[in-house]
Order: C-alpha cells, then structure tokens, then sequence
C-alpha cells in the first residue's frame, strides 16, 4: 500500500480470520481465502483482524502462509495489538517481512482473560506501566524498519486528549492513520485533515445495516430498528472525503461487494 499523501484513495476490505475453536474450521479457512484472493484481484487492500472483539482467532499471516495464498506487493495490511508474548510478537513480524507484507495497524487492542499482554520489557519501553499502540509502534519501527506502521484515531474520544495521543503515536514512527467509524461528516476528522494535511488518512465507514452495533464507539445509545443505508453512506463519505481511503467493515461479499468494484472502476475512469 503506498501511504503517500496525493496517491489515488482506495478501499481496504476487513478480513476476519477464522476463530481457533471453530467448528467448521476448513470452511472457515476457503472462505478466508476466497475474500483474500478476491480482493488482491480487485486491487483493494485486504486488511487482517487481529484477535477482534477479544476472541482468540488465527493471525493473518498463520492463514496466508497456511493456504499457500500469495499478497501482492501493497495490497495487504496486518493488525498487531498488543495482546501477544514477545515471542510471539517477534514471529509474526518476521512471517510478515518473509511474506513481503509491508504494512502493519499498530493498535491497543481488545483484551481478553484468554490472551497474554506485552509487558513494557518486551518492547524496551520504560516510563510507563503498560504497552500500548505508541510502545509498540516504536518497538516495529526500530526493530522491523521495513514495516510502515499505521495507528488508529478515535474521534468521539475527548479531543484534545486523542490529538495529544494522536502526536505521541506520530512521533513514535507512525506513518498513516485509520479512524474509527463515521457515518456523516465530523468535526473532528476534519480537523484531523486540516491540521495534518501530509498525514494519509483511511476513513472507517460502516458497512452492516445494523447500525445500533456503533453505539459502544460513538458513545451513544442507537435504536436497533435505526433505518441505515451502508452504500449511501459511503458514496456520501466519499464526497466529504475525497483525498482519504476507505476501510470497510463487516463488509457483505455477495451484495456489497459487486458496488464497490464498480466505485472504483467510476473512480478510475474519471481519474
């Protein structure tokens, strides 16, 4: 992925690998692999969960190397929190750089009793009593120079407190930035644009129709009979933000996706 300010916006397609206690673990991993070569042949991004929503899954790099899948060159980026040993930690940024992955969301992550937390030792960071994405990012960029690392940007957290995290995370060697989702233009990313106009910016947008599912991130209660409309949202997200990609989650392959291929075909057009 070429994380230059200017270079044409793209969509980056969340992939969840298979759950490690799935019943149906083969279906599970040719699913996996048909999202994967799917859109490595449309030119998108395929962007890999890590452990999402706490619950102990396969990495990325496990299913890719395990399904004999080949990522293009800038068509893939690995999620990395900070809910791994060192060693574990270490081994996946060494199949990653194998594997010519070059990418990787540095991120905090969802915790879980079942998962092991990087202690501050494990990523030479001293002054502080836990990991997170700033330590880690610091930890790729000095060990894994090859890596460009992403972090993410909350908006509906308070603001000064997540621009102020925002530059830690900058100066630690973070490279481009992922928010979390919106669903109509906010104040906040755009002052993230207007205030960092070099920094590449991917706007989340949320692709399920159950929109009451956001209210844990907006920080709001959402009814779950609230009327949603994903593909619109996202052509009007587009307008707003003509200069950002856009990262797609819980993404529907069979109507979605067919939509998504023609924007960008549109886009490439008229380019």
């Amino acid at each position: 992925m070429a994380f230059t300010k200017g270079a044409p916006p793209g969509f980056h397609v969340e992939i969840i690998p298979p759950k490690q206690d799935s019943l149906k673990l083969e279906e599970d991993l040719e699913l996996f692999a048909s999202k994967f070569e799917r859109v490595m042949d449309s030119g998108f991004t395929a962007s890999i969960t890590d452990n999402a929503m706490g619950l102990l899954a396969f990495q990325g790099h496990e299913c890719i190397e395990e399904l004999g899948l080949r990522p293009r060159p800038d068509q893939v980026l690995i999620h990395l929190n900070t809910f791994h040993t060192k060693r574990n930690l270490d081994e996946i940024l060494e199949s990653c750089e194998k594997l010519g992955i070059t990418s990787i969301l540095a991120i905090s992550g969802d915790g879980s009793p079942r998962l092991p937390k990087l202690k501050p030792a494990d990523v030479e960071a001293e002054g502080t009593a836990s990991v997170t994405s700033v330590e880690l990012t610091r930890y790729i960029r000095k060990h894994y120079p090859s890596f460009e690392v992403g972090i993410a940007f909350n908006p509906y957290e308070p603001e000064e407190h997540e621009f102020d995290k925002l530059n830690r995370k900058l100066d630690a060697g973070a490279s481009f930035v992922i928010t979390q989702p919106i669903i109509e233009q906010n104040a906040v990313v755009d002052r993230l644009l207007a205030e960092y106009p070099d920094l590449p910016v991917t706007v989340e947008a949320w692709m399920s129709k159950k929109l009451f599912l956001l209210s844990d991130v907006v920080g709001y209660p959402i009814p779950e009979d609230a009327a949603f409309d994903p593909i619109g949202t996202l052509e009007a997200l587009r307008g707003l933000y003509p200069g950002c990609g856009f990262y797609l989650s819980l993404l529907g392959f069979k109507t979605q996706y067919p939509v998504i291929e023609e924007m960008a075909a549109e886009r490439r057009e008229r380019a």
